[in-house]
C-alpha cells in the first residue's frame, strides 16, 4: 500500500475513471476532502454519483486514477479492507439484513472492529461474554441516537421505510468510520423526516468527529448542510464550490438545477 507523505487531505482523488464496456461512467474526477467537511455530490440521474461512492469504498475498482485516504493508496483495495481503514457508506437502495433484528444489524457491523480468538468463541470464555456485552451496549447507544432503541428486537425488514434509512446509517456508524458516505439518505422522506435527518447527521458528525460525503437530490438539504458541493454531469466534474456559488453557477443551473430547483434552493 503506497504512502503519500506530502498529502494534507483526508481524501485525495486524482483522475478517477470508471469505464463499463467503453462507456465512461466517471471520467478524470479530481477531488480533495479535508477532515470535518461535509461535501455534497449532486447531478442528474446517470451522472456518476453512485459510481463515485462505489469506487471510493472498493465496491468497484477504477479503470484508472488514484485514491488516497489518510495518505494511504487505497485504489486497489476491496470493500472490507476499505471499511476497516475507516470509510463506511449507506446505499441508495437499502441493504439491511432484513431477517436479523435491528440490534443484530448494528452488532454485526461492530464485529468488524472486534477481535475474537478461536478459543474465546469455542469455549465462550469470560472475555468473549464481556466483549459481547460491550458490543450490545455500544449498539444500543447507536440506536438511541436515531430513536431506534425501542425497536431493537424487531426484524429490520419490519420497520417503516424512514426507520430503515436511519438504521442503515446507524449500522454504518457501528464500523467506527472517519469518513461516512451517504447515498441519498433522504430518498422517500417527507419534509419533516428530512429535517429530522438533517439534525441527526449534524449530531453524529459532531459526536463522532466525522467527515461526510452526501449524495442527495434534495437540494434544500444539500444547500443547507454542506460546506462544499461537487456537481457531476455525464461522469465529469462540472463544478466544485461553496453552496452559495453553486446556486449562482450558470452552467450548473442550466445542466441540473434548472429554474425550479434554483428557486427552491434559494
Amino acid at each position: 500500500m503506497g504512502i503519500r507523505s506530502h498529502a494534507a487531505h483526508l481524501l485525495d482523488v486524482t483522475e478517477l475513471t470508471k469505464t463499463f464496456k467503453g462507456l465512461h461512467a466517471l471520467e478524470d474526477v479530481n477531488l480533495q476532502l479535508d477532515a470535518d467537511e461535509i461535501l455534497g455530490v449532486i447531478g442528474p440521474n446517470g451522472a456518476g454519483k453512485t459510481t463515485l461512492l462505489n469506487l471510493l469504498t472498493g465496491y468497484l475498482l477504477p479503470t484508472r486514477g488514484k485514491i488516497f485516504f489518510q495518505n494511504k493508496d487505497i485504489t486497489a483495495l476491496r470493500m472490507p479492507a476499505v471499511t476497516r481503514l475507516g470509510i463506511a457508506r449507506t446505499f441508495q437502495n437499502i441493504r439491511l439484513f432484513g431477517a436479523m433484528t435491528v440490534l443484530e444489524n448494528v452488532v454485526t457491523a461492530q464485529q468488524l472492529r472486534t477481535e475474537f480468538s478461536l478459543p474465546e468463541v469455542l469455549l465462550a470464555t469470560g472475555s468473549f461474554r464481556r466483549k459481547e456485552r460491550e458490543l450490545v451496549e455500544q449498539a444500543m447507544d447507536h440506536l438511541s441516537i436515531f430513536g431506534l432503541e425501542d425497536h431493537a428486537d424487531q426484524l429490520a425488514n419490519s420497520l417503516p421505510y424512514g426507520m430503515q434509512r436511519r438504521l442503515e446509517i446507524a449500522r454504518a456508524l457501528a464500523t467506527s468510520p472517519k469518513l461516512l458516505l451517504l447515498d441519498e439518505p433522504a430518498a422517500g422522506m417527507n419534509i419533516s423526516e428530512t429535517d429530522a435527518l438533517h439534525e441527526m447527521i449534524l449530531e453524529v458528525k459532531r459526536r463522532f468527529h466525522l467527515t461526510i460525503i452526501l449524495v442527495e437530490h434534495d437540494m434544500r438539504l444539500v444547500m443547507n448542510m454542506c460546506d462544499r458541493i461537487l456537481v457531476l454531469n455525464y461522469g465529469r466534474v462540472l463544478a466544485t464550490d461553496r453552496p452559495e456559488a453553486i446556486r449562482q453557477n450558470a452552467d450548473v443551473i442550466e445542466s441540473y438545477l434548472g429554474k425550479a430547483h434554483h428557486t427552491a434552493a434559494s
